[in-house]
């Protein structure tokens, strides 16, 4: 579990994600939870006082609030007042990108909505009439508002049925095709989309703030033994995240689910380091990617320890060991310098041609396209003249899916 000044931090970090002046930071202990403020009347009186002597305008639980608690906090408070769901709402709001990324944003905004409906808000409580497909006569307003978001929430949520038959349609494509798929993972603000940038040359947004990347960003790679994969880049994972962009965000991740390797990102300079590796592996696991101790059920992970520019040359060289020790594949990098980038590749390449086995294949010589084909994406060993007749003999390290493909040439 993390410490409470971690947490405070992290929660430093979503404000400062969506532009917020962050003027104070308190740790609060609660001994005793208050099931109309949360905090205690001293608390709350020490959050009043600095929001005065800063005069700031919001105030951001790092918690889960009740729609009474929230209300009865602005009320005491005098300013608005935000949860930690809503915050992260707000950043996802802010950055989703693609049609899929907003959907999912509305869908998760629309459901912490209908929960904020409470009766205690009493211009919700006015009686209104109306026709039958209005609502009926004598309905509470607060009925017809949750009536609405659910209306609202179906359609989307058909919406996105129709978007992810349609990403299933795009990975059943790749499978075909067939590109293995090398999936980024890792906590939000580890580096992932500098590291994507650098081994694709794209130009994703990467920059040092939580929540950088929402919507899942692919590009071609060519890695050793291999002339093309798919690198795929996933929204950052966080502890507590809100349910219902667990839910929502689900899609987002279905790439991590069909990938063929997984890249997981770790900030191995960061001093919580082992407990973001254990958010990160248990939402894994949620996933079916890999068994609970964190080794893989089908698809082989890596463990990327980024940010090793970052170490005292000590610290680096104590993790060096520990990575050439380590049960699971680990190396350490540097996206922004590009540090053990290379060797990170060849580790991906190999861990992706290690099924791959020697076939013999003899082919006419004038055949160029197949020539060109398997020495673009095969190993060859050997190519020698047919002793009689115009032909050529291959010893070509292939795997099975790249034996399949030749054969459909």
């Amino acid at each position: 579990m993390a410490s409470p000044e971690a947490r405070a931090e992290e929660a430093r970090g979503l404000a400062l994600a969506i532009a917020l002046d962050v003027v104070a930071t308190l740790v609060l202990p609660i001994r005793e939870v208050r099931a109309a403020t949360l905090f205690g009347a001293g608390q709350i009186a020490e959050i009043a006082a600095r929001c005065a002597a800063h005069d700031a305008a919001l105030v951001v639980v790092d918690g889960a609030l009740s729609a009474v608690q929230q209300r009865n906090l602005e009320e005491a408070l005098g300013r608005k007042v935000i949860d930690r769901t809503g915050l992260i709402l707000e950043i996802f709001g802010e950055r989703a990108a693609t049609a899929e990324g907003r959907l999912q944003v509305e869908l998760a905004h629309l459901d912490y909505q209908a929960g904020r409906l409470v009766r205690s808000w009493t211009h919700l409580e006015r009686q209104r009439g109306g026709f039958g497909f209005l609502g009926g006569p004598g309905e509470t307003q607060i009925e017809a508002d949750r009536r609405m978001i659910r209306d609202r929430m179906a359609r989307i949520r058909r919406e996105l049925a129709s978007v992810r038959r349609t990403r299933g349609l795009h990975r059943e494509r790749r499978r075909k095709a067939p590109w293995p798929v090398v999936a980024l993972v890792g906590y939000t603000n580890a580096g992932k989309s500098t590291l994507f940038n650098r081994l694709t040359g794209a130009q994703v947004t990467a920059e040092d703030m939580l929540f950088a990347t929402l919507d899942p960003t692919m590009r071609r790679i060519r890695l050793p033994g291999i002339d093309k994969a798919i690198l795929s880049d996933t929204v950052g994972f966080i502890s507590d995240l809100p349910t219902q962009l667990v839910a929502a965000f689900r899609a987002t991740l279905e790439e991590v689910t069909a990938a063929d390797l997984i890249l997981h990102v770790r900030d191995i300079a960061g001093p919580d380091s082992l407990r973001q590796r254990a958010e990160v592996l248990a939402i894994l696991a949620e996933l079916g990617v890999v068994h609970e101790d964190g080794t893989p059920i089908q698809a082989p992970v890596i463990e990327v320890w980024n940010k090793w520019d970052l170490l005292p040359p000590e610290r680096a060289v104590e993790l060096a060991g520990q990575a050439l020790a380590a049960p699971q594949p680990a190396v350490g990098v540097s996206a922004k310098t590009g540090e053990g980038c290379d060797d990170l590749l060849a580790r991906a390449g190999a861990l992706l041609t290690a099924d791959a086995t020697i076939h013999c294949l003899t082919l006419p010589a004038s055949d160029g396209q197949r020539f060109a084909w398997l020495y673009a994406h095969g190993e060859v060993l050997a190519d020698e003249a047919e002793p009689h007749g115009d032909a050529r003999r291959l010893a070509v390290r292939l795997t099975p899916r790249d034996l399949g493909r030749y054969n459909r040439l």
